[in-house]
């Protein structure tokens, strides 16, 4: 089937979202703007990348596949966990002595995406209407479990399922309905209320976008399930308004950047962290803002070229291909 090059937009945006909420973090607590285009940003990036994964899923099921899935995903894990656990500890960041089950920083994506591979195991065979509301009521319900939190990813696992079970049962047909106009006009407002009444809205616990607490933690302990509810239906209409505006043809160079996602998701921990521990950066304005956003996209395309992913591919695929083919390329120059 011809890659449909909307889909690599679409990550390519996602994970520079990925990079750049991460980037702003810091500076959430001294601007009410910053905190804002954060929180606005947070309501759909990691459900619609967590979507599109699911969408990509669909070969899933089969004993082979979950071997090749646990190279894929959990290798790589064990493997980060280790390396970020050795540059925490050199960069003086006390979290490094996290054990192995509890996933430093980025990586509960990882061990989380291996889990929802085998849970589709059970949940492609209920139908989806069903299963997707079966979905949604644990991840509501989970957050009523006090210790439920970062270890093994078990919160964000559950809780964020329902959409990669979504982008499963997806068709490409149903998701390019999102290019409909009256979808991208209803977006519009979708997308500028929201950032209105996140503006206005008392102080919001990011842990409710970040799904790794329990309602305890987040101070809600009745009335957690309500709120999920109100994340999720938030989630969803952005992910909606968000892709509409994604392009839909090939932009050449950009949209292949959108196939090594998972390099940059991997990558950009280790400058995220070390501007965050020397405190590199301060917000004081417009200015200062598009910078870190200019940074962000340079980082993306610098985890995406050749040179690193081939540095970095035994790590995360366990592979020398890129290495090979180019040492190849420079040979077969050199004799010409």
């Amino acid at each position: 089937m011809k890659r449909n090059p909307f889909f690599d937009n679409a990550k390519l945006l996602f994970i520079f979202l990925v990079v750049f909420g991460h980037m702003i973090q810091p500076f959430t607590s001294d601007s009410n703007g910053v905190n804002t285009l954060y929180l606005w940003i947070y309501t759909f990036h990691m459900p619609a990348f967590i979507m599109l994964s699911g969408f990509f899923a669909k070969g899933a099921g089969d004993k082979d596949y979950i071997l090749k899935l646990a190279k894929k995903l959990l290798i790589p894990y064990l493997i980060f966990q280790g390396i970020y656990t050795g540059y925490y500890f050199l960069i003086g960041n006390e979290s490094w002595q996290a054990g192995i089950f509890y996933p430093h920083w980025s990586l509960w994506f990882l061990f989380s995406l291996f889990s929802w591979h085998i849970l589709l195991i059970i949940f492609k065979k209920i139908p989806a209407t069903y299963g997707l509301t079966i979905s949604i009521l644990i991840g509501i319900f989970v957050g009523y479990i006090g210790d439920i939190g970062h270890t093994f990813s078990l919160s964000r696992t559950f809780v964020f399922f329902p959409f990669f079970l979504a982008g499963y049962w997806l068709t490409e047909k149903q998701v390019m309905k999102v290019k409909r106009p009256w979808v991208k006009a209803a977006s519009i407002v979708v997308m500028l209320l929201l950032a209105v009444s996140l503006y206005i809205a008392p102080e919001i616990n990011t842990g409710w976008l970040l799904a790794s607490k329990s309602y305890i933690d987040l101070g809600m302990a009745e009335y957690g399930g309500i709120a999920r509810l109100l994340v999720y239906i938030t989630a969803a209409a952005m992910t909606v308004s968000v892709l509409a505006w994604v392009p839909k043809q090939n932009m050449g160079w950009l949209t292949s950047l959108g196939t090594r996602t998972l390099y940059v998701y991997l990558l950009h921990g280790f400058f995220i962290q070390l501007f965050r521990h020397y405190e590199l950066f301060a917000v004081n304005s417009i200015i200062d803002l598009l910078g870190l956003a200019a940074l962000s996209a340079a980082i993306v395309i610098l985890l995406s070229s050749k040179p690193i992913l081939g540095i970095s591919q035994p790590f995360i695929e366990g592979k020398l291909s890129i290495l090979k083919k180019g040492l190849q390329q420079r040979k077969e120059r050199h004799l010409n």
